[in-house]
């Protein structure tokens, strides 16, 4: 890399170097050049018919030269050739310091919203090469902050068009029980189950309304401590029994019951979670969702693996992204504020660790690998 940047700047430095060499040639010239045609074999009459000029008598004026310019004469010309080398540095610096002025008008480029490449001097193209590089990574991450942006207004906008049809039957059924006390109790349970499955629904769109809240106001910090990984994950199991019975699937669990690591329980937990809810939505009723989780080598591996329709692998690329939801539909039914992934990553991501997705054969696999300390 080093030697890659002395090659990208060396034009710079050979026109630096040229252009210093080349004023320091020049003052030597205008020197030299005074000396021969002013001061060489006719120094001193020019000095003694300057002081006589301007008023000194004969003596006075040779006395003036013997003592202040013939004796001084090497201090004199040092001093010439100082100033005029101080004046060739002047020329030189206001040359230089247009380079500052070029990155200068490169940086106020970086904020100006257009397509248009950052031109410097041929000699630093690698700084141009590197403000270029800059300027079209802030368009690409303010396009997808915009992008992103969009799709969680829309998607705050699909749930809140659906939080009213499950609100709205859930009024319409107690009103209904309200009204009508001496309703048959078998039509009563109807209309209650009805308003249950309607609630529950209600609470699972207000949930991801919070998700998408915290994700984006919520700073994600780790708090590690030794835990027991395995019963985490049975712990998981058993809070996931009323929504795996609800769709018929169930959990299989093959770990050994003394894995354990270094890692922030809740958050790792939430994790898991995100991703056996995933799991659960996308899940062919029925089937068996399988959990492995083992030491290797200097990592624990956990795998959660479902039958289900296999992913696309365009698909497969976006599934960690915020708000990318595998169904593109607006229903909630299946998939949610499209966050849960991406909270997953995160937090695999601040444990050092890694989280990949797999997909063939209707068997979608997500890997997380974590380190042991």
């Amino acid at each position: 890399m080093k030697y890659k940047d002395r090659s990208e700047y060396s034009r710079l430095k050979s026109k630096i170097y040229t252009r210093f060499f080349a004023l320091t040639a020049a003052a030597i010239a205008i020197v030299f050049a005074l000396y021969k045609l002013l001061w060489k074999n006719r120094g001193g009459d020019l000095v003694l018919y300057a002081l006589l000029k301007i008023g000194f008598d004969r003596d006075a004026a040779e006395f003036i030269y013997q003592n202040y310019f013939r004796n001084l004469t090497d201090i004199i010309w040092i001093a010439a050739v100082a100033f005029i080398f101080l004046i060739m540095l002047r020329l030189f610096m206001n040359w230089f310091t247009k380079y500052f002025t070029s990155i200068n008008r490169g940086i106020n480029a970086l904020l100006v919203e257009d397509d248009n490449e950052i031109l410097l001097p041929p000699e630093m193209s690698a700084t141009e090469k590197t403000l270029n590089t800059v300027k079209h990574t802030l368009r690409q991450r303010k396009r997808a902050a915009a992008e992103a942006e969009q799709r969680k207004n829309d998607l705050i906008t699909y749930l809140a068009h659906d939080i009213h049809t499950p609100l709205t039957s859930v009024i319409g059924y107690l009103s209904l029980l309200k009204e009508s006390p001496d309703m048959p109790k078998d039509k009563a349970e109807v209309y209650l189950d009805i308003t249950l499955e309607k609630s529950l629904q209600l609470e699972k769109l207000i949930n991801e309304f919070f998700e998408i809240t915290k994700y984006n106001l919520q700073e994600i910090t780790l708090d590690k401590r030794d835990t027991d990984i395995y019963y985490m994950l049975l712990q998981l199991t058993d809070e996931f029994y009323p929504v795996l019975k609800k769709h018929g699937n169930r959990i299989e669990l093959n770990a050994d019951e003394s894995l354990s690591g270094r890692v922030d329980a809740e958050k790792l937990a939430r994790a898991f979670a995100n991703i056996l809810r995933n799991a659960v939505s996308y899940s062919y009723p029925d089937t068996v969702i399988t959990i492995n989780a083992a030491r290797d080598g200097e990592n624990i591996v956990i795998s959660i693996s479902s039958r289900g329709k296999t992913i696309p692998k365009e698909k497969l690329k976006s599934v960690f992204k915020k708000f990318f939801r595998a169904d593109e539909s607006r229903t909630t039914k299946t998939g949610g504020a499209g966050l849960g992934l991406a909270i997953a990553k995160e937090i695999v991501t601040l444990h050092n660790g890694t989280i990949s997705a797999e997909s063939g054969n209707e068997i979608t696999t997500f890997t997380v690998r974590l380190p042991v300390l």
